[in-house]
């Protein structure tokens, strides 16, 4: 019972936890363990402060198991745990589900199909997977005839990459690869910030790159300064840039963009630190954008590259359906690229190509002429939708500054978001 008492004091010390953990009562095995959780939940949904004292003063202190013992939970609260906890409870309530499926399978003589129904919708956290199709049909069944708004996904700012995508949706993957210097990290931060601009709230894990360094290149594409010049603001930058510099700030503010730069961040670490964030920006959507892919950390260093790829990956697509969310990750592209005439990348040229081909919603690919020819006047990027589970493929070109780090829609005036 000591992953029930870790999760409800973890719980007890964060209370957003509550309802971003998707318990139920019935899912812990103790009955004072699952007394105070449903307590927890009640006091949460009515918008109350979840502590011991509101949980003694509006229930019953002897269904809770007393003072001390609701105390005594606090001690085994281990916040960075809490997925790990939540696992291993899990875990109980699916073998005691499993042992009363298979006992009442022997007494009613069960098919052998259904038995295996039954374990196998085990294998998910919810108590229920059903869906019945007559039900479903009702919600579509007016759809050609009654005009009806199309919820568009998180932009990317580039037109026409919506246009294909309808936007990031929520629960997909979507992979951003290219080589290096080609602009990934340009991509994801304009990605970011159109979204913000337009109600999410996005969410960066930077592997590689620190949250100031981050914060200058916003600034720099936002009011089109030099990243240069970013070195030393005071001193290199000009007057009137200057004047701009002030609305640069209060336009980028507006985006509400979180930054992690933990360097060593794992899928399990994200997770915790998205339940926070979304805790701090209820009614709002996150968008989560990750700097790299094979910088994310694993606890199984044993295994080979490819296998801790494929967990990764897998462990981001989970994620994305679990919070409802985009989930962006930028990804390098193998040497491969370079040994050909035409270095336009290729599903192959990804590296561990095979789980991220899998499991991957979208896939983009990112290709800039100029870093070949060295021509600092050809400033157009290719996007190179090479996968998209749920609509068309294809090539978007956009004009990039590789200087400010701004990317724009084609044919777009030059001046940048600031006028």
């Amino acid at each position: 019972m000591i992953a029930e008492k870790a999760v409800l004091g973890s719980m007890l010390k964060e209370n957003y936890l509550i309802v971003e953990s998707n318990l139920i009562a019935a899912q812990f095995t103790n009955p004072t363990n699952r007394n105070i959780f449903q307590s927890m939940t009640e006091l949460r949904r009515a918008g109350k402060a979840v502590d011991m004292i509101t949980l003694l003063t509006t229930y019953s202190p002897q269904d809770l198991g007393g003072a001390n013992y609701i105390n005594d939970l606090t001690n085994y609260a281990q916040i960075d745990k809490f997925d790990d906890h939540v696992s291993a409870l899990l875990d109980v309530w699916r073998e005691r589900e499993k042992n009363n499926v298979l006992h009442i399978a022997a007494q009613e003589d069960w098919s052998i199909d259904r038995i295996t129904t039954e374990l196998a919708a085990l294998t998910e956290q919810r108590t229920s997977d059903h869906s019945d199709i007559s039900s479903m049909l009702i919600d579509v069944y007016e759809a050609p005839f009654v005009e009806k708004d199309i919820q568009d996904g998180a932009p990317s700012g580039i037109d026409k990459v919506d246009d294909m995508t309808n936007g990031f949706q929520d629960g997909e993957l979507t992979i951003l690869a290219a080589r290096p210097s080609m602009g990934k990290s340009d991509v994801m931060l304009h990605v970011a910030k159109q979204s913000g601009w337009k109600g999410y709230v996005p969410i960066i894990f930077s592997l590689e790159m620190s949250a100031t360094s981050l914060r200058d290149r916003l600034l720099a594409s936002t009011g089109r300064f030099s990243r240069s010049r970013m070195r030393n603001p005071y001193k290199l930058l000009t007057d009137p840039q200057k004047e701009i510099w002030p609305k640069a700030v209060g336009l980028l503010s507006e985006t509400k963009i979180q930054i992690f730069d933990g360097s060593r961040q794992t899928v399990p670490d994200m997770r915790m630190k998205i339940r926070k964030v979304m805790s701090e920006h209820t009614g709002l959507k996150p968008l989560v954008l990750i700097d790299y892919l094979t910088l994310i950390h694993t606890d199984d260093n044993k295994q080979t590259m490819h296998l801790q790829v494929s967990a990764i990956t897998k462990a981001l697509k989970v994620m994305a359906r679990e919070f409802h969310c985009p989930v962006i990750t930028l990804a390098q592209l193998s040497r491969a690229v370079e040994q050909r005439q035409d270095k336009r990348p290729m599903m192959a040229d990804l590296r561990e190509s095979g789980s991220i081909e899998e499991d991957a919603d979208v896939i983009v690919f990112l290709y800039r002429d100029a870093y070949y020819t060295k021509d600092d006047n050809d400033n157009v990027m290719e996007l190179i939708v090479a996968k998209n589970r749920n609509g068309p493929v294809g090539t978007v070109c956009a004009w990039y500054n590789k200087f400010t780090g701004e990317v724009l829609n084609r044919g777009t005036s030059s001046q940048g978001v600031i006028a």
